[in-house]
C-alpha cells in the first residue's frame, strides 16, 4: 500500500512524540509499526523530504548495486544497508538473490518488460547433447540402478524363503505337539 507524504510525516511525528497513528484496515499492526519506525530512521538520516515519493526513477548502476550487495555479504544487515542507501530492503534482498544466482552480470538489470518478439509463444523442449562426462555418469547410474534392482529382488526372495521356512517349522511344531498330546490321551 502506498502512503502519501502527509500521512508519513504525521505518522513519524506521532511516533517521535511517543504515540502511534491508527493502523489502516487490512494491515497488521506489527508490520505497520515497523514501517513507521523505518520511515523515522530514513527521515533521521536523509531528512523529512526523503519520505516523499520520487518523481523520477533513479538509474542505479551495476557497480552501485554490487557495492550494496557486497556490504550485505560482508555481514551487514540488509535492513541497515537498505536504510543507509535509501532503498527498500525488499529491493536489496532481490539484488542479493540475483547476485547469488547470476553473479555480477545479473546486476545489469534491464528496465521494462521484454518485447513479445523475445518471448516464444510455444515452449519447445529441445534436449541438449550430453557431454562425455555426463554420458559416463549416465551409464554408471544406469548400471548402479540395475544392480540395486537385482539386489532388491534377491532380498525379497530371501525374505520369502525365510517366511516359508518359519511357516514350515511352525507347522511341524504344531504337528509334533498334536502327536504328543494324542499319546498322552491314549496312555
Amino acid at each position: 500500500m502506498k502512503y502519501d507524504y502527509a500521512f508519513k510525516l504525521n505518522a513519524v511525528e506521532m511516533y517521535r512524540s511517543g504515540q502511534w497513528i491508527n493502523t489502516p484496515d487490512g494491515i497488521g499492526q506489527k508490520s505497520f509499526r515497523k514501517r513507521i519506525v523505518q520511515w523515522s530512521k530514513i527521515a533521521d538520516i536523509y531528512g523529512l523530504e526523503s519520505l516523499r515519493h520520487p518523481t523520477i526513477c533513479k538509474e542505479r548502476t551495476a557497480e552501485y548495486r554490487y557495492e550494496l550487495v557486497a556490504r550485505v555479504l560482508a555481514g551487514e544487515s540488509q535492513k541497515s544497508v537498505a536504510i543507509s542507501a535509501g532503498i527498500d530492503s525488499g529491493l536489496l534482498s532481490k539484488w542479493v538473490q540475483i547476485y547469488k544466482i547470476n553473479g555480477y552480470e545479473g546486476l545489469n538489470l534491464k528496465k521494462g518488460r521484454r518485447s513479445k518478439k523475445d518471448i516464444p509463444m510455444k515452449k519447445e523442449f529441445k534436449p541438449t547433447e550430453l557431454t562425455l562426462s555426463e554420458r559416463e555418469e549416465l551409464i554408471r547410474l544406469r548400471a548402479e540402478t540395475e544392480y540395486l534392482k537385482t539386489e532388491n529382488e534377491a532380498i525379497k526372495k530371501l525374505i520369502a524363503l525365510r517366511h516359508e521356512r518359519e511357516a514350515a517349522l511352525l507347522k511341524a511344531k504344531k504337528q509334533l505337539s498334536s502327536k504328543t498330546s494324542e499319546k498322552r490321551d491314549i496312555n
